[in-house]
């Protein structure tokens, strides 16, 4: 994912306002997924096919999305912030408590029925997926040849509609729209894990870099320095989470989104209280709220710290895999 449901929080945390956050992050996320895509398609992660599909509606819902944010910021700049935080709380929490419950479940699965059955790709489906990939209206996109035999095919139509909703959301919350992509393709149009890493970070590039420029560069609401500043720390961090992807199951990464997308949700849900305080929506003395917000970037950072433990750990023990070179996934 592009990183924007981490990324937007914690500038926001920082005192910046809501939609010069997100206008920032747009861009950042922008350059980053350049580079992400170019490892991903070496590694054979993309899905050309999908993601073009895809980004037939994302840039519809783009364009919607950031006229919204601009009207509302036009209107008052509180209300921009607390629309924001509130949309980041609903879509964050949901996605993200559903993700880790679904990471249980697998891995409780996976140990029960087959505790060293090798490498899982993450390609296993559930009832939504199996019904929409049953409808057969043309033109059917295909995918994941490589890892189940005959590969598997969708509807563009459904494909376009997904782009839709992720536009629309990534250009309101400043991410690229990958902490929504990600459970779309897998949850409900049965993508596998793996394919889904690399598509969705080429998908990124051009929904992200529409948003950015289209949105909000040319109305004055991004913060360049700010942006340089984080693609600088992404030349290292791009690299390592791309190859941490070859050498994990797919079920791991979804363990791997849910922690970071929790980590989000977290910080925006205590900084909540404050901006309907600030509206006069909440009866809230400022001291209460001051104490919430730093409890959730406190907790943000707590969160996004088990993550990186985890991703760097999983990095360093399997070095020696990465040294003689990245496994295959059997394509």
């Amino acid at each position: 994912a592009g990183g924007g449901f981490v990324i937007a929080p914690a500038l926001m945390s920082a005192g910046i306002r809501g939609i010069l956050a997100v206008g920032t992050d747009l861009f950042h996320i922008f350059a980053k997924a350049i580079m992400g895509t170019v490892i991903h398609r070496r590694l054979g992660n993309v899905n050309v096919a999908l993601a073009i599909t895809f980004l037939v509606g994302a840039l519809v819902g783009a364009t919607v999305g950031g006229a919204i944010n601009r009207v509302l910021y036009e209107t008052s700049p509180v209300l921009s912030d607390a629309f924001i935080t509130t949309i980041y709380v609903i879509i964050l929490g949901g996605l993200g408590f559903y993700a880790l419950s679904d990471f249980l479940r697998a891995r409780k699965q996976e140990s029960v029925v087959a505790p060293h059955s090798g490498k899982s790709e993450g390609v296993e489906m559930g009832g939504l997926p199996k019904r929409l990939q049953a409808v057969n209206i043309p033109p059917m996109i295909r995918f994941d040849e490589g890892l189940v035999p005959g590969g598997r095919r969708i509807s563009a139509v459904f494909l376009v509609l997904s782009g839709a909703l992720v536009g629309f959301c990534a250009a309101i919350m400043g991410v690229g729209g990958g902490f929504l992509t990600f459970p779309i393709f897998v949850y409900m149009l049965g993508v596998s894990s793996i394919t889904t890493v690399g598509t969705d970070i080429f998908q990124i590039v051009f929904t992200a870099g529409y948003a950015a420029i289209f949105q909000y560069a040319i109305y004055g609401f991004i913060f360049y320095t700010l942006a340089m500043g984080m693609l600088l720390g992404s030349l290292l961090g791009v690299q390592l989470g791309a190859m941490v992807t070859t050498v994990v199951e797919g079920i791991t990464i979804r363990g791997f989104y849910a922690t970071a997308v929790l980590a989000g949700f977290v910080n925006r849900a205590f900084a909540l209280p404050g901006k309907l305080a600030e509206l006069e929506v909440l009866p809230l003395p400022r001291s209460v709220a001051e104490v919430l917000s730093q409890i959730g970037i406190w907790a943000f950072f707590a969160v996004i710290g088990v993550f990186a433990v985890w991703v760097i750990a999983t990095f360093f023990s399997n070095l020696k895999t990465l040294r003689r070179g990245s496994p295959s996934h059997d394509r």
